[in-house]
């Protein structure tokens, strides 16, 4: 087998080994702090029409925006993404 095949097949393993919570050598990259409410500002939106595009209650958001809970792993990198590019999420999620 070549090295590049078997640097796939266990970066294969090791992402199954992940998935299934299992050790592994995974590395998350999700961003440790966000500012949600400048975030939601920057998109022009009002807590309604940010929460009905992004898929999340305004009890969430507020939530997230006075500090009493933070976003999850996934919904902390779709927050970063609008953040460094609100315009391109707002067309790619638009029916």
């Amino acid at each position: 087998m070549s090295s590049a095949f078997t640097e796939i097949l266990a970066g294969l393993e090791d992402a199954k080994a992940h998935a299934k919570g299992e050790p592994s050598t995974v590395v998350e990259h999700v961003p440790a702090r966000l500012n949600v409410k400048a975030i939601r500002e920057k998109t022009g939106m009002t807590p309604q029409r940010f929460c009905a595009t992004l898929g999340i209650s305004l009890h969430t958001l507020e939530r997230w925006e006075k500090g009493s809970t933070k976003p999850s792993g996934s919904a902390r990198i779709l927050l970063k993404v609008v953040d460094k590019n609100p315009q391109a999420v707002i067309e790619a999620i638009a029916d």
